[in-house]
């Protein structure tokens, strides 16, 4: 049972990292292309920890995919996030500098 459902967890993972590589590969903008990478592989790499931990049944490894688990959680969101704002902000800027007239300081 115990290795029927580490299977599951490791091939859900898998699915929602290749889910992510076409979301790269399909979606146009850098925003679109962030978002489907950080929400698919977020999740899709703690499925796939957690599938490792139930694997390994060692409670110190056990312990250290829980504070990998917590690290990817924390960061990888963030770093997408920082990624849309700055592409952003760059946009915006462009988009600024494009309009005639428009003379708002920054």
């Amino acid at each position: 049972m115990r290795e029927i459902l580490c299977a599951v967890l490791l091939l859900t993972g898998s699915l929602l990292m290749l889910f992510a590589s076409i979301g790269i590969l399909r979606f146009r903008d850098a925003i679109s292309r962030a978002h489907a990478l950080a929400k698919a592989t977020t999740f899709g790499m703690c499925l796939m920890l957690v599938g490792l931990w139930l694997a390994l049944a060692d409670e110190i490894s056990g312990l250290k995919l829980l504070l990998v688990i917590a690290f990817i959680l924390l960061t990888v969101p963030l770093a997408s996030h920082l990624i849309c704002l700055f592409f952003y902000q760059q946009k915006q800027t462009a988009r600024d500098r494009r309009i005639p007239g428009n003379e708002t300081s920054r």
